[in-house]
């Protein structure tokens, strides 16, 4: 493992064995990395380099464009997906991979919340992603579903994981209580494009094990 700081943004790398093994970005709230690549190993995954972002601006950073917050007295959402996909292609890829030990031979993003929103959204804005995994990731944001439905990927993923709890859209917030509904519309949309595409439907509610179901959704991309 090594770890260094990039624009206030904390990289924490776990190198593959292999030196072409693919490389999975992913996006944290807090340091979930060493679990979920504790639970990759633990599954007995094909090998991978796991590189976990931390020390995000997450209302700013995952969002595509500004929204009203989601819940009472939260903060709103501010737009700023962009600008931080700009810092991980540019800056944050090249710095993390010279500590691999080779060229990865592909390269995906997963993320759970939202960092599920932003992985999906990422392929819009970028060609360097061909696998994404969105753990309960946050599809009921404005205008995303449409988004989605209205815009051209930058490059054709090879395969898109999409998963939820099934307590997730038990909610009166109106909001959130679409998740279940447009997750499974925009995986279909995907499906209906040709792409190698799943959903998954686990037990218990958005903050249920998220290491558990974020490593199972990295598997997923790799078993193939």
């Amino acid at each position: 493992m090594r770890r260094f700081t990039l624009q206030g943004r904390t990289v924490t790398v776990f190198p593959g064995k292999s030196p072409d093994a693919p490389v999975v970005y992913l996006n944290t709230f807090s340091e979930e990395g060493q679990q979920v690549f504790a639970q990759l190993r633990k599954a007995g995954c094909p090998d991978v380099s796991l590189i976990a972002v931390s020390g995000l601006d997450w209302n700013h950073d995952m969002v595509p464009w500004d929204a009203p917050p989601a819940f009472r007295n939260a903060e709103p959402f501010t737009g700023g997906a962009d600008d931080y996909l700009r810092l991980l292609t540019a800056e944050i890829l090249p710095a993390a991979e010279r500590e691999l030990p080779g060229l990865p031979r592909w390269r995906g993003l997963a993320g759970y919340s939202l960092a599920g929103l932003f992985a999906v959204y990422a392929i819009y804005r970028t060609e360097v992603f061909s696998r994404v995994a969105s753990m309960s990731g946050s599809l009921w944001f404005p205008g995303l579903r449409e988004f989605v439905f209205s815009h051209e990927v930058r490059r054709r993923p090879d395969r898109l994981y999409f998963s939820l709890g099934d307590k997730e859209s038990k909610t009166r917030n109106p909001l959130l209580c679409s998740v279940q509904q447009t997750t499974e519309a925009i995986r279909s949309y995907y499906q209906s494009r040709g792409i190698c595409t799943t959903f998954e439907l686990n037990p218990g509610n958005h903050y249920s094990h998220p290491a558990e179901r974020t490593a199972a959704g990295i598997a997923w991309l790799l078993n193939s």
